[in-house]
């Protein structure tokens, strides 16, 4: 047996690697943790996409629907503008006639005058 009494040479080496070993065992514990840290955000991350694609996918059929329902006002309110032109129209009628009749009167009026 090899035992060193005051001084080993290699006494100072193993402290050294022990010192290393310490060290390095604390580097893996802190590398091990910032992974795990990392595949949390990873799966946080995941979710958050997930959720983005169903609320666009949402927007992307509420603003279909909103198009349909333009289109369909748009009809509507060209259907309004024709039953609101509607009167109009027929007092025009009325109007044109009206006229029509006063001219046929005063000719009538005129070729009796005349004796025709």
């Amino acid at each position: 047996m090899n035992v060193c009494n005051d001084k080993c040479p290699l006494e100072a080496r193993v402290e050294a690697l022990e010192r290393d070993s310490e060290h390095n065992k604390d580097a893996h514990k802190d590398f091990y943790a910032r992974l795990e840290s990392s595949h949390t955000s990873v799966a946080l991350i995941e979710e958050r996409v997930c959720q983005i694609k169903e609320d666009t996918e949402e927007i992307k059929t509420s603003v279909q629907r909103l198009q349909e329902t333009s289109a369909g006002t748009k009809d509507l309110k060209k259907d309004v503008e024709e039953l609101k032109a509607k009167p109009g129209k027929r007092w025009d009628g009325i109007v044109e006639k009206a006229i029509w009749a006063v001219v046929a009167a005063v000719i009538a009026f005129l070729l009796a005058r005349f004796g025709l």
